[in-house]
């Protein structure tokens, strides 16, 4: 029932938010945000019940992906008080949408429930909302590049008229890598100082990718600092950070949750 009715105040927001664009509001109406702080209130007791459960916590991947688009919609909307935002809701919500879908249908028991210890459970919360605001600076490249692209070809008009600025979108760009990029650096910290015997527990695969991840977003924030890199350079290299966060996290539980448990 909570991912139901999560499912359809996304929905709503999400045409009011596409009807709102195509009349060219640079605002959409109060309706909106008011739909959206109701689907995260529905978002965050189903997100809970999916992972919580009497024997321990169950991370299996369909039950965590509704976690992560939860921190992140949670981001995007407190961020949207001070700053035009609601637009990256427009890709947000689909994908939320898709993993609540998941959630719902495929997110059958798992056998790997577990007790957290308060550091381990620590690591997580940390690593959800590096993963969650990481996926959020994905997003807003995509966003960035479409702006760029249309505004060297001279197509200055429709949605590009809503969005703010070019020199503001990068600068938003960047806070958000580098928040992103701090709260990844505390969660692989956290993981090396309370997650013990990491080959046991099938996490070096993991440790791998989110390693070649920090290597890559802090190349990045270094070129931007050293060398000015913005545009499309900034685009591919937010874009290589999180396919190796991808890979870190949710393609290695689908290859030991999926192809491996077959």
């Amino acid at each position: 029932m909570p991912i139901t009715l999560t499912l359809a105040l996304y929905c709503s927001a999400w045409f009011l938010l596409i009807r709102s664009l195509k009349q060219r509001k640079s605002q959409p109406p109060i309706i909106v945000p008011v739909l959206l702080a109701l689907a995260l209130a529905c978002h965050a007791y189903g997100a809970y019940s999916l992972i919580a459960t009497p024997y321990g916590y169950d991370f299996n991947l369909f039950r965590i992906a509704p976690l992560f688009f939860w921190v992140a919609n949670l981001l995007v909307l407190a961020s949207s008080i001070r700053k035009p935002l609601y637009n990256m809701f427009v890709l947000l919500l689909p994908f939320t949408a898709l993993s609540l879908l998941c959630a719902l249908f495929f997110a059958s028991a798992s056998h790997n429930v577990i007790q957290l210890s308060g550091g381990v459970l620590t690591h997580i919360v940390l690593s959800i909302f590096a993963y969650s605001t990481l996926t959020i600076a994905t997003i807003h490249a995509l966003i960035l590049s479409y702006q760029n692209n249309q505004l060297h070809n001279r197509h200055a008009g429709g949605l590009v008229r809503l969005l703010p600025p070019l020199q503001t979108m990068e600068a938003l760009l960047f806070e958000l890598l580098w928040t992103g990029q701090i709260l990844l650096t505390v969660a692989i910290a956290s993981g090396a100082i309370f997650v013990d015997n990491m080959m046991a527990q099938h996490l070096a695969h993991k440790s791998v990718f989110s390693a070649l991840a920090w290597l890559t977003y802090s190349v990045l924030l270094w070129g931007r600092h050293q060398l000015g890199w913005r545009g499309n350079i900034a685009v591919r290299w937010t874009l290589a950070g999180f396919g190796f966060l991808i890979l870190a996290y949710f393609g290695s539980k689908f290859v030991l949750e999926v192809l491996l448990s077959k």
